[in-house]
């Protein structure tokens, strides 16, 4: 292996050149611990991995990254952990997070993502689901992993780990590796099995989303935890893959002067930025400085935040879609293409997508965004949930839960399809009135449902957080929207709140505002 990074794509012309000459190139046998961290190792020990902020900066590199794995995959085979077992990795972004889940999949087992701000409920839904009877964590995490019986932490920091290599499971590329839970935005978290071809399967988007990553000087960084499949799998991972370094900061919460210092420390140059972050720099009034790309993904922007970012970044913000089920199947790729506002990429080479109606048949108007089977990021099943798996497919394609449409061969986002308002007939999606909405200056962030309506079916309701000091009425708003977007559209209702209902991913959480404005029919009535 050359001490170039390797990514999957080779720069093209066009989004079509770069379509025809892709190729997955899957071996049948495939280890994600080769892929991520032991090819480097063997060839260049002293390239830098992981760059570590949480004292101070410590730069990791690739021989220490494979002495950390192998250490802590021999302690787990001293443990009794053999292949298929689940083991569960609670840890914030530290170089020994990495480790673990390298260490696992070493083993040929399968690592479980958890989250440390998890309350123990949320915990225990997930080591009991997983099975998971060991979890690599730290000594916070240890004290709460200490009120679940039967589980046994691992604290890297305080074992005698025994020193020496470690064999790597020979696995193959569709044999289980890891077992990520969703967010549970639309009903309790289920747990999507992956395969070890998943990150082959994340590398092609996460690329086109970086303005090909790869390039002399890239460094990756992303606020979002590596708990997450965007942090995990669209940062992590492929940075240790392709051999870019990742920077690793462990943040309680996201806060606009700790990302740009976290940016300047690491010397970051591709930045991964939920929506959510990006407004709260913008409601900040911040403008970074020294970035090649910036990616975003999670909800549709809007032209308002892709015009801010021009003027914040000084580069066009690339976003991609994807789900915790099947991720980085579609991305916009500035050096390749101008994105459509509201709209979220094309598909990335080797995903199919299609919009189908409600007959499976792929259709140019609004219906289901499916992925045709084959995509290398796509799950196996759910865990032990075989009814739930079913339903997530009709027949060659894998349906995501959410409604689009195509302008050309962009592909547009409407909204969840339980987010979708149908109001006199009219089916709305929320996110292009959330959008709108966040172009107003007083404006924070905003959540938009139905509520129900014995005349219209269901009205538009907005909950409205204001920015700090700032003073907006109703009726101001609404003549905003009425002003912007088709008339049928407006927001009827509007209600001021404090803060908004959001995942630890920092979606807002429609199911609960709908919760809300259906509990406030029952008071009206």
């Amino acid at each position: 292996m050359s001490g170039q990074a390797r990514p999957m794509l080779r720069a093209a012309p066009s989004w079509n050149a770069l379509r025809a000459g892709f190729s997955w190139n899957l071996p049948p046998r495939l280890n994600m611990a080769t892929q991520v961290c032991d090819t480097w190792a063997e060839a260049e020990p002293e390239r830098v991995a992981i760059i570590d902020l949480g004292t101070g900066r410590r730069d990791v590199t690739y021989g220490e990254l494979q002495a950390m794995s192998d250490a802590l995959a021999l302690e787990l085979q001293a443990r009794g952990v053999i292949r298929g077992d689940r083991v569960g990795v609670l840890r914030s972004q530290d170089p020994w997070c990495a480790a673990a889940h390298i260490a696992i999949w070493k083993v040929g087992a399968i690592s479980v993502p958890l989250f440390k701000l998890f309350k123990l409920d949320a915990l225990i839904s997930r080591v009991t689901d997983s099975g998971a009877r060991i979890v690599v964590s730290d000594g916070e995490g240890a004290k709460l992993l200490n009120a679940l019986e039967d589980v046994v932490p691992l604290v890297p920091e305080n074992a005698e780990l025994t020193e020496g290599r470690a064999e790597t499971a020979d696995t193959a590329a569709e044999d289980p590796a890891v077992l990520i839970y969703t967010s549970g935005t639309t009903g309790g978290p289920k747990g999507a099995l992956h395969a070890h071809r998943m990150l082959t399967g994340h590398l092609p988007g996460v690329e086109m989303s970086h303005d090909f990553l790869g390039a002399p000087g890239d460094c990756l960084w992303t606020p979002a935890d590596w708990a997450w499949i965007g942090g995990l799998f669209d940062v992590l991972m492929p940075g240790l893959a392709i051999g870019v370094p990742v920077v690793a900061a462990r943040l309680k919460g996201f806060d606009p002067e700790d990302c740009m210092r976290i940016i300047r420390e690491g010397s970051v140059r591709n930045v991964f930025l939920p929506p959510t972050a990006l407004r709260m720099l913008k409601a900040a009034e911040v403008d970074i400085d020294g970035l090649r790309s910036v990616a975003s993904g999670g909800e549709p922007l809007g032209a308002e935040m892709l015009d801010w970012g021009r003027r914040a970044f000084g580069l066009t913000i690339n976003e991609f879609y994807g789900q915790t089920e099947c991720n980085m199947v579609a991305s916009s790729c500035a050096t390749l293409f101008s994105p459509v506002p509201g709209c979220l990429g094309r598909a990335v080479p080797g995903h199919e997508i299609a919009v189908l109606d409600p007959r499976g048949h792929a259709t140019e108007g609004e219906g289901d965004i499916a992925i045709r089977r084959g995509s290398a990021s796509m799950m196996l099943e759910y865990w032990q949930r075989p009814t739930a798996t079913a339903e997530k497919f009709r027949g060659d394609w894998m349906l995501t839960g959410d409604r689009g449409y195509w302008n050309g061969d962009h592909l547009c986002f409407r909204g969840r399809e339980d987010d979708v308002i149908t109001s006199s007939g009219y089916r709305i999606g929320p996110a292009e009135i959330e959008d709108c909405l966040l172009t107003h200056p007083a404006v924070a962030t905003v959540g938009v449902v139905g509520k129900p309506d014995a005349l219209r079916t269901e009205i538009v309701k907005a909950y409205v957080v204001r920015k700090m000091g700032c003073e907006v009425t109703a009726d101001e708003l609404r003549n905003w929207v009425k002003d912007r977007l088709a008339s049928y559209s407006y927001p009827r209702e509007i209600m001021f709140l404090d803060a908004l209902p959001m995942t630890v991913t920092g979606k807002v959480i429609r199911k609960e505002l709908k919760a809300r404005a259906a509990a406030e029919v029952a008071d009206e009535g």
